[in-house]
Parts: C-alpha cells; sequence; structure tokens
C-alpha cells in the first residue's frame, strides 16, 4: 500500500494541469506542463534506446552504410585511394555502441516526443482550433522520417566531394572516427529531418496568431532564396543536387503551408464577421 500510495503522490506532483476552454495558463502551469511532457520524452527515448541495444549490429551497418557507399565512388574516381576506419580511446568502442543506441532510440521514439510537442502547444489554442493543429500535426511524423531519410540519402554523395581533395600520390591516409562520423551524420540526418518540419511550425505559428497567410505570401520570394541559401550552407557537399534535395522540398512545403495558412485566416475572418453581424442584429 505505501507503494501505491508513494506513486499517486509522485504523479499528482508530476501530472501535467488541466487544459482550460479558453486557453489560457499561468506561468506555474506552463512549468509543470513543460515538465512532464520532457519526463515523457526522455522515458521513451530511454526505453527505445534500451531496446535499439539489442540490434546494434545491423544498426551500426546501417550508420556505416554512407561512408562504404562514399567510399565505393571515391575507389571509382581513384582505385589508389587509402582509407581507415579508425575507433580512438579505450573507451570509444563503448561510448560508439551507446551513442548509436540513442540516436536510433530518438529516430524510433518521434511519434511520442512530436506527440509531446504538440500537446505542450494545445493548451495555447482554442478548442475550434485544435482540430486544425491535430490533422496537420498528424503529418509532421512522416514529414520528419522522410527528411530523415532524405539527409542520410545524400550523405554519402557529401563525403565523397569532399574526401576528392585528398591530394594523390602523397602517400596521404583519410581515417574515419568512428564517433566523429556519427556526428557528422546525426546533425545533418536531424537537420533534414527539423527542416521538413517547417509547415508544421509555420500552422502552429498562424493558429497561434504570430503569422498570418497575408505576410507568408508577401516573404514567399524571400523565404523560397532563403530556402537554397539555406540549402547550401547546411549541405556538407559542394554539388547542386544536395543542396536542391533539401531547399526544393522546404520551398514546395512553405508555399503549401501558405495555402493552409490563408485558409485558416480567410475561415477565421468569416467567423468574425458572421458573429459580428449576428450581435448587430441582437442589439436592433
Amino acid at each position: 500500500m505505501s507503494v501505491l500510495s508513494g506513486a499517486r503522490r509522485v504523479w499528482t506532483v508530476l501530472k501535467p494541469p488541466a487544459s482550460t476552454p479558453d486557453g489560457t495558463m499561468s506561468l506555474y502551469d506552463h512549468l509543470r506542463e513543460l515538465r512532464y511532457r520532457v519526463i515523457v520524452t526522455v522515458l521513451a527515448i530511454v526505453v527505445t534506446s534500451s531496446l535499439c541495444a539489442f540490434f546494434y549490429r545491423p544498426i551500426l551497418n546501417l550508420v556505416l552504410w554512407p561512408w562504404q557507399a562514399a567510399l565505393t565512388q571515391l575507389k571509382a574516381w581513384n582505385p589508389t585511394v587509402a582509407t581507415q576506419v579508425v575507433n580512438r580511446d579505450i573507451s570509444g568502442p563503448f561510448m560508439l555502441a551507446l551513442k548509436v543506441s540513442v540516436v536510433a532510440g530518438v529516430l524510433a521514439a518521434c511519434p511520442v516526443w512530436l506527440y509531446q510537442l504538440w500537446k505542450f502547444i494545445v493548451p495555447a489554442l482554442l478548442d475550434n482550433e485544435k482540430r486544425y493543429a491535430r490533422n496537420f500535426l498528424g503529418s509532421s511524423i512522416p514529414l520528419f522520417l522522410f527528411g530523415c531519410a532524405v539527409g542520410y540519402m545524400v550523405l554519402p554523395e557529401g563525403i565523397s566531394v569532399m574526401l576528392q581533395f585528398t591530394p594523390q600520390g602523397l602517400g596521404i591516409v583519410n581515417q574515419l572516427d568512428l564517433n566523429s562520423f556519427l556526428a557528422l551524420e546525426l546533425l545533418l540526418t536531424l537537420l533534414f529531418g527539423v527542416s521538413f518540419l517547417l509547415p508544421v511550425i509555420l500552422v502552429m505559428l498562424n493558429l497561434a496568431g504570430v503569422v498570418t497567410g497575408k505576410q507568408l505570401r508577401k516573404a514567399r520570394t524571400f523565404s523560397i532564396f532563403g530556402c537554397f541559401v539555406f540549402g547550401a550552407i547546411a549541405t556538407p557537399s559542394t554539388d547542386p543536387f544536395s543542396m536542391t534535395a533539401l531547399a526544393l522540398p522546404m520551398a514546395i512545403m512553405y508555399v503549401v503551408a501558405e495555402f493552409i495558412c490563408r485558409r485558416h485566416d480567410a475561415q477565421k475572418a468569416k467567423k468574425l464577421e458572421e458573429s459580428g453581424n449576428m450581435l448587430v442584429s441582437i442589439d436592433d
């Protein structure tokens, strides 16, 4: 009984506050909500990372595939290229296994932490706006995973281009540190995944009243240009394919998000006009 009572007390402390119909919440309740969502997210990542640890070997093969694919391209360009995969320090193998498991766990737990992100935003929305967020945010999971997959697929091309700067005939050996490579792969993969969430972020800002569809339309040209500039800076490769693989979907999704925001603004304006007419008729 003491264990159950202790669990109840812990749940009473950690449980999120109840949402209000008007979407208002005090600062203390916001902090409680944030604490609960972070705890649930961390627990989900711990569980998925622990499960992924049992499949460490096949997951490591997936992690190393971009390097192997880049090496195949590099040997086609220079058959005498010398490369070596290294794992530095005594703790290197353990840290590699831990990082691979955690990275795989973060990706596997994306439905949980994206849902927790949505639940954290929901209290700030009115009841009639929550259905828009729910319907559109349902696409955030495939968008994030698709973005991660695109980043994963373009990585070999970037590695191959960078290693082609190695001078030939000087006996230089390119050593791949596995932990550094994993950090690069994680950065690029998550960068693509988060970038593909652009329409979700724009629609959430529109629902929160931060931006309007009209403002997005005015900024369309500069935003699309910014997508290509961002693609050129963010991708490690200098080839136009990698840049376009990131920039073009972002530009398309920006236009889609703009259309959704403009439609939402039009519906909101129509409802305000109808409610205003009803108030005028009641006063008369």
